[in-house]
Order: C-alpha cells, then sequence, then structure tokens
C-alpha cells in the first residue's frame, strides 16, 4: 500500500510547484519507480528534492521499524502458544507430529532471533549516532587514543632509523609486481590484499538505507549540501560528501605533485607502507598499559628486540628496508574520529578539509568509512555511474535509492565516462616504459607474472602497429596516411591482430597486479636516469645511462627556459611536461577494459594525423544504456532530475527503455516556473532591422551581409536593455570569424559605445577573473548613468564555459542573445556512427529517423541549456532574442522547456519584436522608479 503525505518539512512556506514536486517525488520513492523530474533553474529544485526524498527516508525507516516491531511480537506470541501441549493427534501426516512441530517450531524460533538481532543492531546504530551527535565523552576518549597512537607512531619512526640499509636484492621492493599464481578471483584475492587489519575489520559496518545525490561538478555539490544545511533536515540527518583524492587530500607533499595521476599513485603508495607495519603499529597500540610505553620511551632498543621478535613470528618472507614514507593523516583512530565528526554535522568539501587538517586525518579515506552507515551521499556522476570507480569508492546501490541531477546531458555523459582515447604518443611511451621495467625485473618476477606483461606489450605493439607506426622507434619522426577509419570491436581486434589474447583475463590482472602503478612510481624513480622512452639499436649502455625520459620529454616540448619569470603559456608547457611525464598506462587499462564491451554496443576509431605521436586509436560508446541498466536493475529507485529535460521521449527511449525499463515504472513531473508570465519575453526573429532574413545555416552564416544584419540586430537590442546581455555564438570559430568582421566594418565600435565588450576566454582559470570584470562593470553602469555605458554585452559560445553552471541573474542578464542553432558537426564520423547505430536499433516516432532527432535533441538542448541562464530567482526578468527563422518551425519550438514556449512569440519582421522589447524593458523601469 502507498504512503503519503500532504505536508513536507520546509525553511519557509513553499510555493504550489514545489509542493507538488515533492509530492510526486515522495510517490515514486515509496512505489520504488524511475522518475523523470523536469523543475526549472530558480524554482528551489534542490530544496524540493531534499525535503521530499527525506522526509520519505524519515517515513520509510519508520515503517520498517514498526513492521518489525509488529512481526517480532507476532512470532513470540506464536512461539509462547506452540509452547503448550497439544491435544490434538493427527496421522494424516507422513511425518510424525513431533518432527513437523519441531520443525515449525524451529522456523519460528530463527525468524524471531533474527528480528531481535536486527533490532538490536538498529538500537545500537541509533545510540552510536545520538551520541555522535551528542558528543557526550567522544571527543576527549578520541583524542586521548589519538596521542598514544602518536606516541606509537613517533616510535616506529625512532625504530626505521635504527634500521640498516636494505640489501642490494631487496631494492626497489615495492615496484615488484606480487606473484600471481591464479587466474581465479578469489584464490588471488589473499596474495594481493592481504588481510584486512583488525581495526580495519571492527569499522566495517552494514550500509542502511540512504540516498545517493549525485551531480556534474564539486561546485554544485557544494551548492546542494548548502542547501541541505539551511534545511530543516540539518541537525538530524548524517550527511557524507565523497570526491576524489585531488579534492580532499590535506597532505600538502602529496597536493604539490598537481596532477590526479600522481596524486593516486603517491597515496596508494603511502598506504602500501602504512599497511606493511601495520602489524607492528597494531600490536603496539595494544599495548595499553603506561609501564611499556615508560619501557619503549626510555629503552627504544626493547622496541627494537620487540619489533623484530615479531617480525620474525609473522614469518615475513622480505628483508627490513630503509624509512619509507607514511602518511601521517591515515591513522585508524584518527579516521574513525574524523568519520564520526563527518556523521555528526552536514559539511561540504572546504569543510571537511578544514577538519582533515585539524584532527590530522585524511577527509577522503574518513568519508570512505561513514558511507555504510549515512542516509545521505553527495558524489559526483562518475562514483555512481561507472561500475569500477563505485566499487572503489564503496557505494553499493542494492536497495538504495538514487538522485542524478542536472541530468540533461545524462546520454553524454555515461558515453564520456565509458569512451577513451590513447594517442600514438602515449602508447609508445607506455611500450618502452613497460618493456624497461621487464629487463630490469626479469628476474625477480614470475613467470605468470612475465606471461601477462608480454601480453600487454604484444596488444600494445599490435595498436601501434594498427595506426601505421614501428614499434621502438620516435613516434614523432614517424609519418601515417591521414585518414579517419571505423571498426566494430571484432574487427578492431582482427585489424590489430590481437583477437587471440583473453582481454578479460588481461583486465583482472590489471586489476589484482596493479601493474600500473607499480609502473607510474617505476618511471618516476628513474626517470631521467636509464628509463627511455624509445629504444635505440645504435646506443650503448653508457649512451642510455646518459639519456632519460626527462630528456625525451624535453625534445618533445621544447621549452625556451632563458627567461627568469616563465609566462602563463610557459607555465602551461610545464604542466604538459607534468602530465606527459608520467606513465600513461592507467589510461591504457581503461582501452582495454572498453574493449571487452560488447560487439555491438561500441566502435573504435582510427584517426591518422599525418604523425604516430598524433595518431590515435578511441574507443566510442553508442549504448550507453548498457551501462546505466545495472544502476536501474539494483536500485530501489532512481530519480533523474534537472532544469530543462525536453525532449523526454527520446530520453526514455535512448536509456530507460534500451535499459529494460517498462513503460509502467516511469513516472514523469514537470512544472512551470515561479516567474509571473510578465517577467519573461521570448522572441523569434525571422529577419533583421534592413529586412533580411535570419538564416545561419553552415551554408550563409558566414555571408558579409548576414553577420552585419546579425551586427544591427545586436546594436538596436544594447540600445533598449539596461545592464547585461549575453549573446551565444553556434562554436568558438564562428565567433571568432563574426567578431573579426565586425570590428573591420566598425560595427564592434558601435557595439562598445553602449556596453563594454567582454569575450568568453580561452582558459578555464579565467572564467572567474571575466565573470568578475563583467559584473562591476553592470555595477559600475547602474550606479553611473551619466557615461554613455549603459552596461556590458558578453560574447560566449553554447557548449562553452558559460553556458552551463553560471549564474546571470538580475541585471548581469537582461537579455539573452542566440545567434543561429548549435547543430553538432554532421561530417563527424563518431555522431555518423551513432546515428546510424540509433536507426538501426530504435524505432521510428513521428516519421524521424531516431538518428536525425538525436541531431535535434543535441541542438535544443544545448540551446535551452544556454537560454535558461537567466532568470535565477522568482522577482528576476530577463527577455530571450532567437535569431534565426528556423526557431518558428512548430517542431523546434516544441523542443523548448514549457514555460518559455507557452511565452514565445515569433516575429517574421523586425519592427514589432524590437518595438515589444522596448516595451518590455519600459515598463519594467516604471515598475522600479
Amino acid at each position: 500500500m502507498e504512503n503519503r503525505r500532504d505536508s513536507f518539512p520546509f525553511p519557509y512556506k513553499p510555493y504550489d510547484i514545489q509542493e507538488q514536486f515533492m509530492k510526486a517525488l515522495y510517490s515514486t520513492l515509496d512505489q520504488g519507480k524511475v522518475g523523470i523530474f523536469e523543475s526549472p533553474t530558480g524554482t528551489g529544485k534542490s530544496l524540493s528534492l531534499i525535503c521530499g526524498a527525506l522526509s520519505w527516508l524519515v517515513d520509510y525507516e519508520e515503517k520498517k521499524r514498526q513492521e518489525a516491531a509488529a512481526l517480532l511480537q507476532e512470532g513470540e506470541a506464536s512461539l509462547s502458544v506452540s509452547a503448550a501441549p497439544s491435544s490434538s493427534s493427527s496421522s494424516a501426516s507422513a511425518e510424525p507430529d513431533w518432527i513437523t512441530d519441531f520443525v515449525q517450531k524451529k522456523a519460528e524460533r530463527d525468524l524471531v532471533s533474527k528480528l531481535k538481532e536486527e533490532e538490536q543492531k538498529r538500537k545500537k546504530r541509533e545510540e552510536r549516532m545520538e551520541m555522535i551527535r551528542n558528543n557526550i565523552h567522544l571527543k576527549y576518549a578520541s583524542k586521548r587514543k589519538s596521542c598514544e597512537e602518536d606516541e606509537a607512531f613517533a616510535l616506529l619512526q625512532l625504530s626505521k632509523e635504527e634500521q640498516t640499509a636494505m640489501p642490494v636484492d631487496q631494492e626497489d621492493e615495492e615496484l615488484i609486481v606480487a606473484e600471481y599464481e591464479s587466474d581465479d578471483e578469489s584464490k588471488s584475492k589473499s596474495r594481493f590484499f592481504g588481510g584486512e587489519d583488525e581495526d580495519d575489520e571492527e569499522l566495517v559496518e552494514e550500509h542502511v538505507t540512504k540516498i545517493y545525490y549525485c551531480s556534474r561538478t564539486h561546485s554544485q555539490l557544494a551548492q546542494f549540501v548548502h542547501e541541505v544545511q539551511k534545511s530543516p533536515f540539518s541537525t538530524n540527518i548524517s550527511l557524507v560528501t565523497l570526491g576524489s583524492r585531488q579534492n580532499l587530500c590535506v597532505n600538502e607533499e602529496v597536493r604539490r605533485l598537481g596532477s590526479i595521476q600522481h596524486i593516486n599513485d603517491r597515496c596508494m603508495e603511502m598506504q602500501k607502507n602504512k599497511h606493511g607495519e601495520s602489524h607492528l603499529a597494531t600490536t603496539l597500540l595494544n599495548f595499553q598499559s603506561k609501564v611499556i610505553f615508560c619501557w619503549l620511551i626510555f629503552f627504544p632498543s626493547f622496541f627494537y628486540l620487540f619489533a623484530e621478535k615479531q617480525h620474525h613470528e609473522d614469518g615475513a618472507k622480505r628483508k627490513r628496508g630503509p624509512p619509507k614514507s607514511v602518511c601521517p593523516y591515515n591513522k585508524a583512530l584518527a579516521l574513525q574520529q574524523m568519520r564520526d565528526e563527518v556523521l555528526g554535522t552536514v559539511q561540504d568539501i572546504e569543510q571537511l578539509l578544514k577538519l582533515g587538517k585539524e584532527t590530522k586525518a585524511c577527509p577522503y579515506y574518513s568519508t570512505r568509512l561513514a558511507v555504510p552507515p549515512a542516509q545521505l551521499v553527495v558524489l559526483p556522476y562518475q562514483m555512481v555511474l561507472h561500475e569500477a570507480t563505485r566499487r572503489a569508492a564503496g557505494v553499493q546501490l542494492k536497495g538504495q535509492v538514487v538522485i542524478i541531477d542536472e541530468a540533461h546531458n545524462l546520454s553524454d555523459t555515461l558515453s564520456c565516462i565509458h569512451s577513451t582515447e590513447l594517442s600514438g604518443a602515449q602508447l609508445c611511451r607506455t611500450q618502452s616504459q613497460l618493456t624497461q621495467y621487464a629487463d630490469r625485473y626479469k628476474n625477480r618476477l614470475k613467470a605468470k607474472n612475465l606471461m601477462y606483461i608480454k601480453q600487454i606489450l604484444f596488444v600494445i605493439e599490435g595498436l601501434i602497429r594498427v595506426l601505421g607506426g614501428k614499434v621502438g622507434q620516435n613516434p614523432q619522426s614517424q609519418t601515417t596516411q591521414a585518414g579517419t577509419e571505423m571498426y566494430t570491436i571484432n574487427n578492431f581486434l582482427f585489424k590489430a591482430q590481437i583477437d587471440n589474447i583473453n582481454l578479460f583475463k588481461l583486465q583482472r590482472y590489471f586489476e589484482k597486479s596493479m601493474i600500473s602503478r607499480k609502473l607510474g612510481g617505476f618511471v618516476e624513480k628513474y626517470a631521467g636516469s636509464g628509463v627511455t622512452l624509445h629504444t635505440h639499436s645504435s646506443s650503448n649502455k653508457e649512451n642510455r645511462r646518459t639519456e632519460g625520459l626527462n630528456r625525451y620529454l624535453q625534445a618533445l616540448n621544447s621549452n625556451p627556459s632563458s627567461a627568469p619569470v616563465p609566462s602563463a603559456d610557459q607555465q602551461g608547457a610545464s604542466e604538459a611536461d607534468k602530465v606527459l611525464s608520467a606513465s600513461p598506462m592507467m589510461q591504457v587499462e581503461g582501452f582495454f577494459l572498453a574493449l571487452t564491451n560488447s560487439n555491438t554496443d561500441g566502435r573504435v576509431v582510427l584517426q591518422k594525423q599525418g604523425t604516430l605521436s598524433e595518431s590515435s586509436v578511441k574507443f566510442l560508446l553508442l549504448n550507453p544504456a548498457v551501462h546505466f541498466a545495472q544502476v536501474l536493475k539494483e536500485c530501489r529507485a532512481v530519480i533523474i532530475a534537472g532544469g530543462t529535460m525536453q525532449p523526454v521521449s527520446d530520453f526514455k527511449q535512448e536509456l530507460l527503455f534500451s535499459a529494460g525499463v517498462k513503460e509502467e515504472r516511469i513516472t514523469e513531473f514537470s512544472c512551470g516556473h515561479v516567474i509571473p508570465p510578465e517577467n519573461i519575453l521570448p522572441l523569434v526573429l525571422s529577419a533583421g532591422p534592413s529586412g533580411q532574413e535570419l538564416d545561419f545555416t553552415f551554408q550563409n552564416r558566414d555571408s558579409p551581409q548576414m553577420m552585419d544584419e546579425m551586427g544591427r540586430i545586436l546594436s538596436n537590442i544594447c540600445n533598449v536593455v539596461p545592464g547585461g546581455v549575453v549573446c551565444f555564438f553556434p562554436s568558438y570559430e564562428y565567433s571568432r570569424r563574426i567578431i573579426s568582421h565586425w570590428e573591420a566594418s566598425g560595427a564592434l565600435t558601435r557595439l562598445g559605445s553602449k556596453k563594454k565588450i567582454f569575450q568568453e576566454p580561452k582558459k578555464a582559470n579565467q572564467v572567474e577573473q571575466v565573470l568578475n570584470e563583467f559584473s562591476r562593470c553592470i555595477q559600475r553602469s547602474a550606479v553611473d548613468r551619466s557615461g554613455g555605458v549603459t552596461g556590458a554585452i558578453l560574447f560566449s559560445v553554447v557548449g562553452g564555459k558559460m553556458s552551463e553552471g553560471i549564474n546571470f541573474s538580475d541585471d548581469l542578464g537582461r537579455c539573452v542573445v542566440m545567434v543561429g542553432m548549435p547543430y553538432p558537426n554532421i561530417k563527424s564520423p563518431e555522431l555518423q556512427e551513432k546515428m546510424s547505430y540509433l536507426d538501426k536499433h530504435l524505432p521510428h516516432s513521428h516519421g524521424k529517423n531516431p538518428g536525425q532527432a538525436l541531431v535535434e535533441n543535441l541542438c535544443m538542448k544545448a540551446v535551452n541549456q544556454s537560454i535558461g541562464r537567466a532568470i535565477r530567482h522568482r522577482g528576476d526578468y530577463s527577455s530571450i532574442v532567437l535569431c534565426d527563422r528556423r526557431y518558428a518551425r512548430p517542431a523546434t519550438l516544441a523542443k523548448l522547456p514549457a514555460w518559455i514556449k507557452n511565452r514565445t512569440s515569433t516575429h517574421s519582421s523586425f519592427g514589432p519584436a524590437f518595438a515589444a522589447l522596448r516595451k518590455f524593458f519600459l515598463e519594467k523601469r516604471q515598475k522600479q522608479e
């Protein structure tokens, strides 16, 4: 029976559409359905999701508790009744009555016992959470234990200083792949991962019913957490935010490494060092007696003897080495203390970093420990949508709820996450590095490891050859015939002559042996001292010692270093050097995994660019539903939410029906905007001031007449629109061409006399600076109206850095202008293959091919995202000008969000449209005065 709710806790009186949203959300979660929820930006979607979903979770837990209590009571009553002597004796059954009674009573006893156990676990969980929130004696106890652990840690460091140097035959022990004796996962698990520490076992908990909320960027996740903090649930909900090591690491030594791969590799290396000594630390911490600590402090040699004795008793085969770096932020008690703090208080990533530094605990590992008991887990897309990442993060979806926000590009996101590309330069570097790794340690690697490494090399060499290159030669000096080729997975394996290799076994070897991380450590340690990218047959041993990886990379990216202060471009090149100096083996591993997809679900694209180093091999996922199906199958309910989800029919067909979801399991909810109808003015312009028809098709958009007409339209708009105008172009290239034309014709100067001109920067790290200057200019113009400048105009690109996630509220975006229709490049081989795949596998609707519908949907989704930047709250107002006659087509208008489409007027001539625009802003100014 479905539960219903008529009212929801909310920080203020909700809008009607918010109440409708929460009721629909509650019903969808309670029935375990897949919901598609559309709520425009500025309508309080985040708070509606929070209050609706958490209200359901609280009610669901209470309902479970009541049902369990009723079952327990019923079971105990049944046991007490059956305990009484029975006077009836039935001989109808083949079995004696006492056997039947025994079996029945045992089943009842087992049920009662299980219910009691679950109830005890629940009570224990609730008591612990209450203690965490109230903080009774917890901080003191944790602080005392932490001090003891610090002492133990210091003693461990002291003992390491007394140890002798590592023997030659034990050098690089941490870089050697562990023995791989079986392909069977269960048998090899203990070899590669070893037994868990006792402390770690104690921290493993059963996953409670929870809600996973995921969004695209960390800034969107932080914004969501801030909304939770403002909600009525902020004090009684346990929330944990997950992120990458790059976002959550507090160890400055590791953070300074910069790149994600370097940070991950260094962190894993430190964990390995820690686990190598964890038994000593754990045993030492078990000596709680102060007498023992005194002995250890005043007689360090006693500790050394104790450690050596323990070492031999464990039967360790490897000898002690020199001191290894261990992360001081990864200690069990500190992690547990921070985990409790995280569960007790709602915190975003910035607050987690601050807490980690205060408690000397790693936020990355603490948050993962907090996942099982957490009720709300906030995390990026990849940690939910990518199975391997999901597993690594400890995310379990079985029976849970997933909310995917900002899901308008979910299909593209899934395709991007599971698509991968390798350049010829990366393949050559990997082949050289792995060959040198195998040569250096061939006498120390087991036969099974050497066999798999040779198989990996065989596949890599096949990929180099299929790109037209030769193994062992400089990829920059090798020329290839330019062109693009497309293959199915099976045909590509035949083409590369690697179809005889079991890629599934290789993938399991990658995962269990961690060869990618081992090779990364090897390259990092020996770069510049014998590890070269490629070998020369004429080079002698001395030359090989002097020609290192760094030198080769310097030749690849020759940077003049004579300037005392490096420029921004030089700094960028320096960052590129850091990326190049890392091992590309992780990317190779990802490509190998991609090749294990079904033959029909993906394609392999060979792009030859003239030289081997610039050529690439790319895996393209054509069927994102195959990876989304597992999420839909495991979860109790999935909510797909966004500001603009249109067109929903194609979305359902590509991602839900193709994943096996039935129509009856899908619910849809769409609401209008909270702004009054008079606060928005959407216009479709089919012609400009001189009567020139606006047709920005690929054939016509470069004509001088079309560019001049667009300049006149913008000039007129800037004359009547106050504050900020945001103008979107279909591509970076067209933006460059039309602005250059305006500059030459003088149109740009005329625009600049009314609005200060800003352009979307090329680099992402400059976006904030441009936006701040844009905002300050508009604020100054609003205060000082004596000058001729009435605000600013920002030239941006659809799908660029400012078309999504940027807030152009109030005066920042009083008018959004869309120049042309941003159709994707129809000649792209990838897009053509995707269209062909959809035409073959999806049904045709409304007389249109699914491939053609895809192109139109991609275009209109991009338009909807861009024009949704302006209206951000109930009191906001803005105009939207769509400059192209094609927007007037009924099928195109139907793809606009309902709250915009219903208020859109189309104009075949410029005069009436301009009059409506001038009247709109005149009325707004009069109201303000």
